[in-house]
């Protein structure tokens, strides 16, 4: 009886002892840093597709606003193209910079999508493009207001949810001023020029 309850005391010692010592890497309670980059790297890809999305964006802005400068019938409708350069070259300046301190590469043409568009707009003239142009501005804004939205509120990289943030009260002006226009080319064609 006494050699049982001393094998039991031993082996009890033991489990305490095996119990104390730091787990073995196959014993790991927590997450395995494999399993902790997996976390952070998909995190880190929403706020890089967001990035990369909001430069395809940007640019397409731009280049649109500029056909929409040129060749807009409406006062209205080259006033916003032209803001859309000078708004959106802006914040693709700033996008840029920040795209650069994270590593992330940006595009530096249009996508195939949004080349499809500037091409069918090019072939478009006076109020046909005014209208096209415009309905076109104001479904892309809603869009981005959205967007923007969301990553200013759930993104998970500080600075580009920051800047989200900062750029979203512009996106909403824009959406605006698209509606704006879009009402003075969408009954009559064009707003005449003054």
């Amino acid at each position: 009886m006494l050699k049982t309850l001393l094998a039991g005391t031993v082996v009890f010692g033991m489990a305490l002892a095996a119990s104390a010592q730091p787990p073995t890497p196959t014993q790991s309670p927590t997450p395995t840093p494999a399993k902790a980059d997996k976390t952070a790297d998909h995190a880190a890809t929403g706020d890089h597709a967001f990035v990369t999305k909001a430069a395809e964006g940007g640019m397409a802005e731009v280049k649109l606003g500029q056909l929409a400068a040129d060749k807009a019938t409406s006062d209205d409708v080259k006033k916003f193209g032209q803001r859309m350069v000078t708004d959106h070259g802006k914040a693709n300046d700033e996008l840029k910079a920040l795209a650069q301190q994270k590593s992330i590469t940006l595009p530096t043409d249009l996508n195939a999508k949004d080349k499809a568009t500037y091409d069918r707009f090019s072939k478009l003239t006076g109020a046909a493009f005014d209208r096209a142009y415009m309905q076109h501005m104001l479904a892309d804004h809603r869009t981005d207001v959205n967007e923007f939205k969301k990553e200013s509120m759930s993104g998970k990289d500080p600075d580009v949810k920051a800047w989200a943030g900062k750029t979203l009260p512009t996106l909403e002006e824009h959406l605006k001023l698209a509606q704006d226009a879009n009402k003075a080319v969408g009954t009559s064609g064009t707003k005449e020029k003054k």
